[in-house]
């Protein structure tokens, strides 16, 4: 894309941050779609035939973290961003009555992308939403056009420092592991999450701190956000056969990463270009939730990926 476009890019991303008006096209709508026994909240903008954007978000986040980032894309695209059940505005059964595990999201999200006849789309992940969106991936390879990834994680070597205590619960998963990681859903640990690596914490929007701890520590979540810890070992064992997706079908990717994420490094990005020597990898000076602090330029070189790749 030329600079002069990517600059209008950028321009259109920042008055949707700012609160400028937004033409029809690009009005978000929230809605519910009822996936068996879950009832999937999600935020649509855009012309159901343009194609498709799909953007899962990860932890500690839900839909939310993409309130900007949908205005900026719905003119061209059809944008869907649902909440993970345990996150957002999600209702799930509770412990007992429904798995929470990957393998369980991926088959809830796919049954939702069935029932809203999403055929083909762009895959946007972040963090937990990568898993779930390489399951969907490997299931139908030809429905994925194209992947953004904002520190989604598919590498061993991208897992940071912040995993040893996870890692830990993943070989030994007693009560006492278990207990240790309690902490972790805590709305002072969410804060962190939210703030670490972050150069100017003014950026950071502290309403979406405190809702993301209010949904995140709903009664009976923290045993929900616990099993999803233990979970993420089945990830990790599957980064082979996800790697192996990207060898065979080369999708067009994009990776804009927080270089300072103390859980995912920017190794996990780089090592993208082993398997899609193509790949477009950025790096941006913040955390974990990047968009947070960088939606603008973010948001404008993911307009311009998705222009390029995406018919």
């Amino acid at each position: 894309m030329a600079t002069n476009e990517l600059k209008g890019a950028a321009g259109a991303a920042a008055g949707s941050l700012t609160g400028g008006a937004l033409a029809p096209g690009r009005q978000v709508h929230h809605r519910f779609e009822q996936v068996g026994d879950v009832k999937v909240f999600y935020r649509v903008a855009g012309d159901r035939e343009a194609p498709a954007v799909l953007l899962l978000h990860g932890y500690a986040a839900s839909s939310f973290m993409y309130r900007n980032l949908i205005p900026l894309l719905a003119d061209r695209y059809y944008v869907i961003a649902p909440d993970l059940p345990g996150f957002g505005f999600t209702e799930a059964p509770a412990r007992g009555q429904y798995a929470y595990t990957f393998d369980q999201l991926a088959r809830t999200i796919g049954q939702f992308t069935e029932q809203l006849r999403l055929e083909r789309y762009a895959l946007q992940v972040f963090d937990y939403g990568a898993p779930v969106g390489w399951r969907l991936a490997i299931a139908n390879p030809s429905r994925v056009s194209a992947i953004v990834s904002q520190n989604g994680n598919a590498y061993e070597e991208g897992l940071g420092p912040g995993w040893a205590p996870i890692q830990r619960y993943w070989k030994e998963p007693s009560q006492a592991n278990r207990d240790a990681l309690r902490d972790f859903s805590a709305p002072a640990s969410i804060k962190w999450q939210y703030l670490e690596g972050v150069p100017d914490a003014s950026l950071v929007a502290p309403d979406a701190i405190e809702l993301e701890s209010f949904l995140v520590t709903r009664p009976g979540n923290a045993e929900v956000q616990l099993d999803l810890l233990l979970d993420y070992a089945s990830n990790v064992e599957k980064y082979p056969e996800f790697q192996a997706y990207f060898r065979k079908h080369q999708p067009p990717l994009l990776a804009v990463w927080g270089k300072n994420d103390p859980f995912f490094l920017p190794a996990g990005a780089e090592a993208w270009k082993r398997d899609i020597p193509g790949a477009d990898v950025r790096f941006y000076d913040t955390g974990h939730l990047a968009l947070e602090t960088h939606g603008v330029e973010i948001g404008a070189a993911i307009r311009a990926f998705l222009d390029e790749n995406v018919k």
